[in-house]
């Protein structure tokens, strides 16, 4: 009765990721990226390496902005010797410590002359119990979205310079868990933390809110930004985080039915470069199509609130509004 049940579990998970694997969608654009440049954050692992890689298979520079530096160039060696293209680097960028998010953006202003494009895509999964960076903020908080909030914030000007230039978040379906955000209390010092998941799902809510407002901001100037949902991925963040015994059951029962890391990278790769999205802006997508996210993340006024509360948060001065 026990295997008859296994062998049960094992068909249906088998079944739904062939389907899933048939209807993700795929990045059909062929543009090339000669003289482009590209950072794409996170990408020492996952779908920021398979980013990392199809933009330099198109010939853009590429910098892996990774706090893992050992695994980044290992990567990033990988990339060039699969490519051909040896404008491919590795520096040094930890998103849940402001100090070295200032440190990376201030190195790339002084060596790089333009960038086209920003992939945010570094990211945790949540921690069981709540944890604070140096800086005093919550961690899942601070790595999936300050950080990224911060770094953006302080390339502006650069990618000002270099339109056409876009902006990528990534975010996820996740958000969707999210009731409500709190814009009283976004860092949970009044109210108790929710848990690993909890707290995951109001990060991928923050970046699309910093997305639509982000948009609003620089409408006009020739600076897209756009989010997304990857999928689910079979990539090592689900085993990162809570390790709890029903967290672990589920990360192995997603990974059986989850995407490869390739596939979930296309709608990243699809917003960075696909000529289909070149004048679109503060949207949503999924498997390289436009998604309604929810209806708090369509909230202009709530995105207002917590674009605010995040320049307090990451301590804005005002030479470092660039929008």
């Amino acid at each position: 009765m026990l295997w008859e049940a296994v062998g049960c579990l094992a068909l249906v998970v088998l079944a739904i990721k062939v389907i899933y694997t048939l209807m993700s969608g795929t990045c059909r654009s062929s543009r090339i990226l000669n003289g482009k440049t590209a950072i794409v954050t996170g990408a020492s692992a996952g779908i920021g390496k398979e980013t990392a890689l199809d933009l330099a298979r198109r010939g853009a520079r590429v910098i892996l902005a990774c706090r893992n530096l050992e695994k980044a160039q290992k990567v990033a060696d990988a990339i060039i010797s699969t490519t051909g293209n040896n404008n491919v680097e590795v520096q040094y960028l930890d998103t849940s410590n402001l100090t070295t998010v200032r440190k990376f953006a201030q190195g790339i202003l002084d060596t790089e002359k333009e960038l086209h494009i920003l992939v945010n895509n570094a990211g945790i999964r949540g921690e069981p119990e709540r944890k604070l960076t140096d800086d005093g903020l919550e961690l899942t908080m601070a790595t999936n979205h300050y950080g990224h909030f911060l770094l953006t914030n302080l390339l502006l000007g650069l990618l000002k310079k270099s339109v056409p230039s876009r902006v990528v978040n990534v975010s996820s379906d996740g958000h969707l868990f999210c009731p409500s955000l709190d814009p009283n209390d976004f860092d949970y010092k009044k109210r108790p933390y929710p848990g690993s998941f909890a707290t995951y799902a109001e990060s991928k809510l923050a970046n699309i809110l910093f997305t639509l407002e982000l948009s609003e901001k620089l409408r006009n100037t020739g600076v897209t930004t756009n989010c997304l949902h990857p999928g689910a991925v079979n990539t090592e963040i689900l085993w990162k985080g809570d390790n709890s015994k029903l967290a672990l059951f589920f990360a192995c029962l997603f990974s059986l039915m989850a995407k490869d890391e390739k596939l979930g990278a296309q709608t990243i790769i699809y917003l960075a470069v696909s000529e289909e999205v070149e004048n679109v802006t503060g949207k949503y997508f999924c498997d390289c199509k436009e998604r309604k996210p929810s209806k708090q993340a369509q909230d202009h006024g709530l995105a207002k609130k917590f674009w605010d509360f995040s320049e307090q948060q990451v301590k804005l001065t005002p030479k470092e509004r660039l929008y």
